[in-house]
């Protein structure tokens, strides 16, 4: 399977139509018939259904083309660290965070970095840490800000100094929202929304003890924003870290703490032994000389 061809499929998933894809990668239509015919041959398999009106894809296409995205994604990443000079630093930092806190942390960290080399460039990719991780293990994401507990084992990390809680959001109208703090047996009989990572999702059911069997858990959301719509629009109350919620509209969506309280910190990691193009290693130098006496 060359890239060329791995490109030509994915333009022909993306236009559904073998004329808009050929003329789009300027090409004759048989030539690019000819190509991904040779390649369902190759492959053994039937990747495109070709209707009347347009193409659609087959569940080996749709896997195919997810595994294709991730393959062109990197080789465009490699061949642009490849092509970076030394004496001019430029290129893209992708960088992978979540909805905490300790994000707050990359904009001056970035401010300055940019200061000395104002050509760099920077992709922020917005998940849980668990999905960062994943983009950090096939070398699609560079740098991930990650929030506790996660497994940093095969990575150099900075732990920040950054603790933030745990809290429920709720309708400000909402007759919880008149309590200082939230406690288990408050939620114990009302639909919730947990957040879906398990390792997480651990640390809740501890704190809810024996009412954590007998919950009402209506959604599982993988960032907290999405969940916050549904609080919003009365479906439920949700369970995020407070740093998710800074900037949200405070006459639609309240917080309050949980009691006993759950606290948690952020590492920001990189993976071990990983090469990395010019830019991200000058970027990774400048965060241990930022967070000096931080590295563990």
């Amino acid at each position: 399977m060359e890239i060329r061809v791995l490109r030509y499929f994915l333009t022909v998933a993306r236009e559904e139509s073998i004329t808009k894809a050929a003329e789009v990668l300027h090409i004759t239509q048989p030539t690019l018939s000819r190509q991904l015919a040779q390649m369902e041959d190759e492959l053994g398999i039937k990747l495109l259904e070709r209707g009347t009106r347009r193409i659609s894809l087959t569940n080996e296409g749709i896997l195919l083309r997810r595994r294709a995205e991730e393959i062109v994604s990197l080789v465009d990443k490699t061949e642009a660290e490849l092509n970076e000079q030394e004496e001019i630093i430029d290129g893209i930092i992708t960088i992978g965070c979540g909805e905490s806190l300790a994000v707050q942390k990359l904009p001056e960290l970035i401010k300055s970095f940019s200061e000395k080399y104002p050509l760099v460039t920077y992709d922020i990719y917005t998940a849980t840490a668990d999905l960062v991780k994943e983009q950090m293990d096939k070398g699609l994401v560079d740098i991930g800000l990650l929030l506790e507990p996660v497994n940093v084992e095969n990575y150099e990390y900075i732990r920040l100094n950054i603790k933030e809680c745990d809290v429920v959001l709720m309708r400000p109208d909402d007759p919880l929202a008149g309590k200082e703090y939230i406690t288990a047996k408050d939620l114990a009989d009302r639909p919730v929304i947990l957040p879906s990572r398990s390792s997480v999702k651990n640390e809740i059911a501890s704190w809810f003890g024996d009412f954590y069997n007998d919950l009402n858990v209506l959604f599982t959301s993988n960032l907290a924003t999405n969940g916050a719509i549904m609080v919003s629009n009365g479906l439920g109350y949700a369970l995020a870290v407070e740093g998710a919620v800074s900037l949200w509209d405070k006459e639609k969506i309240v917080t309050r703490p949980l009691y006993p309280e759950i606290s948690v910190g952020s590492v920001i990691a990189w993976k071990r032994s990983q090469p990395f193009g010019p830019a991200t290693t000058r970027f990774i130098e400048h965060m241990r000389k930022s967070f000096s006496g931080s590295l563990e």
